[in-house]
């Protein structure tokens, strides 16, 4: 799949998918992501039953509004600790299947939101 921009955006796109995970750029593909407005990092996410804030720590600085989670193949509810423990901070957190994770990822961009994305691999 090829996901088009309309404005440029400062900081990581998502440019499409591969079935071995995210597309960033022509060569850089990563299963699992943590997003920052200026950043993109590989991660390895712990089983999703067990995310903690500590796992999404990365991608905290600079504070997001929000963080939108994607849960892999499907919606997954995250633990209510981790959104206890977010709200605690002031960040929201959108949980969502991890394609439209992406997706929701670039839009939002577009319009210079403050957030951040953790994204587990899509067939997860």
């Amino acid at each position: 799949m090829r996901m088009e921009r309309g404005q440029p955006v400062n900081g990581p796109a998502i440019r499409g998918f591969t079935t071995a995970g995210y597309r960033l750029d022509d060569v850089t593909v990563a299963p699992s992501l943590l997003l920052t407005i200026d950043r993109a990092s590989d991660w390895t996410p712990p089983p999703l039953a067990e995310l903690t804030i500590a796992a999404l720590e990365p991608a905290l600085d600079p504070k997001p509004e929000f963080i939108v989670l994607g849960t892999g193949a499907r919606l997954v509810r995250p633990p209510l600790s981790l959104v206890r423990a977010l709200d605690a901070r002031g960040i929201g957190l959108e949980a969502m299947d991890s394609r439209a994770a992406a997706r929701a990822w670039g839009m939002l961009r577009e319009e210079g939101r403050p957030i951040a994305a953790a994204l587990y691999p899509l067939d997860a």
